[in-house]
């Protein structure tokens, strides 16, 4: 069944397809006249293709109004799709899968972007160099988490900028801030920063559904094969992406990455990390689509 928009120029059809031997869900956006280029986008989990604030039916929808083709799905585990649950990390034949689909219902296709959020993200960037359909890569606020980069991050963006808000002293003034805990936390996070273990470490072990130990250097292994464009979506408010920069000023072989002529760059200053308001979906929206219409043209 086709879902007609009124008016849009464009049009949605639910898809189920196969991923070794699990039923999966996604939708196709369709513009009239379609690019040959069109975007693939990955969810994060956990969250289904819909994406918060339905920020990725909201994209696949602005990008097909301006003639580019949009497939956003489930993966295996998570929202309608079957199978086991699954992290960023074991995604790969789901990601083709989902490829194989995207092409089938759009004949006219000859290349895509894969667009993720998060860990999404991430998965991304392992996948990219292993398929020559892989034009592009656009990354939004990618997960490079680790409690050490965390704590930096925190400590860096989090705790510099409460001590620069007045809000922040004026609560400190009339007691409703906890200084006992505030300050527990902020030991805590600069123990963690610098590396130190024991008790304090002790309660922030590894958790392998954000990621098995190494998988930051296994993402950088794959940005580095990966011969493509890459777009980098950053939120100024937002400490999963601060994370990310952080690595990128301390980590030259992560900068040399994005310090070259193949990548774009772009931060919304005040945006949180899912770009919650209208006004900064559009503005991804906006710059992913003006982006892909640059490698359309490049393609002529």
């Amino acid at each position: 069944m086709t879902f007609a928009a009124q008016g849009g120029g464009w049009s949605e059809t639910p898809v189920v397809f196969e991923c070794e031997g699990d039923r999966l869900v996604g939708i196709a956006t369709e513009p009239q006249a379609a690019h040959a280029t069109g975007v693939l986008i990955v969810v994060g989990g956990p969250q289904y293709r819909a994406g918060s604030h339905r920020q990725f039916t909201l994209l696949a929808r602005q990008l097909a109004q301006h003639g580019i083709p949009a497939f956003r799905f489930d993966y295996r585990g998570m929202g309608d799709s079957e199978g086991e649950p699954r992290n960023f990390e074991g995604v790969d034949a789901d990601v083709r899968s989902a490829i194989d689909a995207f092409m089938r219902q759009v004949p006219s296709l000859r290349q895509v972007v894969v667009w993720g959020l998060c860990d999404a993200a991430s998965a991304a960037t392992y996948y990219g160099h292993a398929d020559a359909r892989v034009a592009g890569l656009a990354l939004a606020n990618p997960w490079v988490h680790s409690p050490a980069g965390a704590a930096r991050a925190k400590l860096k963006h989090y705790y510099l900028r409460r001590l620069l808000q007045r809000s922040f002293w004026t609560k400190l003034l009339s007691g409703k801030v906890q200084v006992g805990a505030s300050l527990g936390d902020l030991r805590n996070s600069a123990k963690l920063a610098n590396g130190e273990s024991g008790e304090v470490a002790a309660g922030t072990a590894w958790d392998p559904r954000h990621g098995q130990d190494g998988y930051v250097e296994r993402m950088l292994q794959g940005l580095r094969r990966f011969e493509g464009r890459v777009l980098l979506l950053l939120s100024g408010n937002d400490l999963t992406a601060q994370e990310f920069i952080d690595l990128l000023g301390r980590d030259r072989q992560w900068r040399k990455q994005f310090d070259t002529a193949r990548a774009t760059r772009h931060t919304l200053a005040e945006a949180n990390h899912t770009f919650s308001t209208q006004a900064w979906r559009d503005q991804v929206g906006q710059w992913t689509a003006a982006w892909v219409a640059g490698m359309h043209d490049m393609k002529k």
